[in-house]
């Protein structure tokens, strides 16, 4: 037992040494943009305040934060410091909620605002910017979101579950976790409305709402369709979504495009879907979709394309 004890501690040690190390070099970084970015430009008054408000969002907070949370660190108030610290991460939330439009909003004023374009310019070409521009330096809090995670899950597992600090320890790592998920939520949302909006503007002809709230966009293919009166096989493109599959036809083949026309939108809560052939090893395989008023057969000569798409399909409808 004293030997595990030991072998915690020297982990331990190790872990918040790690911690408060890497803590400094963050807390230098955001000091850069705050010091050369944020507090002169409020000075000088080149953005208005709303524009600087939306660019470098709660940025100010998050540096009050981290600056308490290592000093607690320094003085070796481990779980005091954490249970603190804790109270500020909805920050983090708020900040990746911000971020696409601090992007926008940078890219923006870059282009409108010459003096603005010519400051950031100048002020990266400090010698303690290292090469980095501002756009390299706003996503950072959301990559320290991540470590952090990692470091206290570390230092719990290297805690003695009988110290009153491994219930506090346990606390920040609930806390830790939930905002990461809701940062990872927000992304995978911003990913699904690019992937929705790429397929709409890729679509011709049926008059198909990609973009409807609620969707999600979950993977696209070429297969080919058997059809049911002996015709050859037609090669189609599918998209499927959490709700509907859409065909398109390729263009024509003497013709360039960039846009494929839509062919059928079929909904997928009245679907079933079976595997005709394809279980064994042999090449390719061929799915059943049966709606309603129709059934399609959708064949490839790829096995493990089909049985992906088998799991995918089922999935969605499920």
């Amino acid at each position: 037992v004293e030997d595990q004890r030991a072998r915690w501690e020297r982990k331990r040690s190790r872990a918040a040494k790690e911690l408060l190390e890497t803590e400094h070099k963050y807390l230098e970084q955001l000091d850069l943009v705050l010091t050369y970015f944020v507090t002169i430009l409020k000075a000088k008054g080149t953005l208005k305040p709303a524009v600087l408000e939306t660019i470098f969002g709660p940025l100010e907070s998050l540096y009050s934060a981290s600056h308490v949370l290592s000093f607690h660190l320094e003085k070796g108030n481990l779980g005091p410091g954490l249970e603190n610290f804790c109270q500020s991460l909805d920050l983090y939330g708020h900040y990746a909620e911000n971020l696409e439009q601090a992007n926008k909003t940078l890219k923006e004023q870059l282009r409108k605002n010459k003096s603005f374009r010519r400051f950031k310019k100048l002020q990266e070409a400090r010698p303690q910017f290292q090469g980095r521009e501002l756009e390299d330096l706003l996503p950072l809090p959301l990559q320290r979101l991540h470590q952090y995670k990692h470091f206290f899950r570390d230092l719990l597992q290297n805690t003695s579950p009988d110290t009153a600090e491994y219930q506090k320890l346990a606390k920040a790592v609930k806390s830790v976790s939930e905002v990461s998920q809701w940062v990872q939520d927000i992304f995978d949302k911003r990913e699904n409305s690019l992937q929705l909006l790429r397929v709409q503007k890729l679509l011709k002809g049926q008059k198909t709402q990609v973009l409807t709230p609620g969707r999600w966009y979950i993977r696209e293919g070429w297969l080919l369709v058997v059809p049911s009166k002996g015709e050859e096989l037609k090669r189609r493109m599918f998209f499927l979504f959490s709700d509907i599959l859409i065909a398109a036809k390729p263009c024509h083949p003497r013709r360039t495009c960039n846009k494929l026309p839509c062919q059928a939108v079929y909904p997928l809560h009245q679907c079933s879907v079976d595997k005709v052939f394809g279980h064994t090893q042999s090449q390719g395989g061929l799915l059943s979709l049966s709606f309603p008023q129709k059934t399609l057969l959708l064949m490839s000569s790829n096995q493990q394309e089909i049985h992906d798409w088998y799991q995918s399909l089922t999935a969605a409808v499920r």
